[in-house]
């Protein structure tokens, strides 16, 4: 298990749900290459209404353009392993957004094999 305390730095990708790499969508794609990378933890967040360089407004709250709602992938690791992932991302991602901020790891826990599901909520995170 990665162990990962203090500073840190957040990658978040800014895409739409729709998007896709090889027929699978974009952001499972950035989630599995990020794990296969051994960084510390990838999460995907999905918007419910949002704009970006098009200036079109995608929002769930119109049966019309609830289609392709904005997806945020974030990842959270050491500079030096997030900066090493960067190129991959050159790759994959051809429209949106890649921004990067300093953070600070306050805690990271995983989930003890042994617990199992039971005794565990609220207690873990990313």
């Amino acid at each position: 298990m990665t162990r990962l305390t203090g500073s840190a730095l957040r990658l978040t990708v800014l895409i739409g749900e729709n998007d896709t790499w090889h027929r699978k969508p974009l952001y499972t794609e950035i989630v599995h290459r990020a794990h296969a990378a051994g960084l510390a933890g990838a999460s995907v967040f999905r918007g419910i209404e949002g704009f970006g360089a098009s200036s079109r407004i995608h929002t769930s709250r119109l049966l019309s353009l609830s289609e392709d709602l904005p997806v945020a992938v974030v990842v959270v690791d050491t500079e030096d392993r997030v900066r090493a992932f960067l190129p991959q991302l050159d790759e994959l991602v051809t429209e949106g957004m890649v921004t990067l901020d300093p953070c600070e790891v306050i805690r990271y826990v995983g989930r003890d094999e042994n617990q199992g599901d039971s005794g565990t909520k609220g207690k873990n995170w990313l």
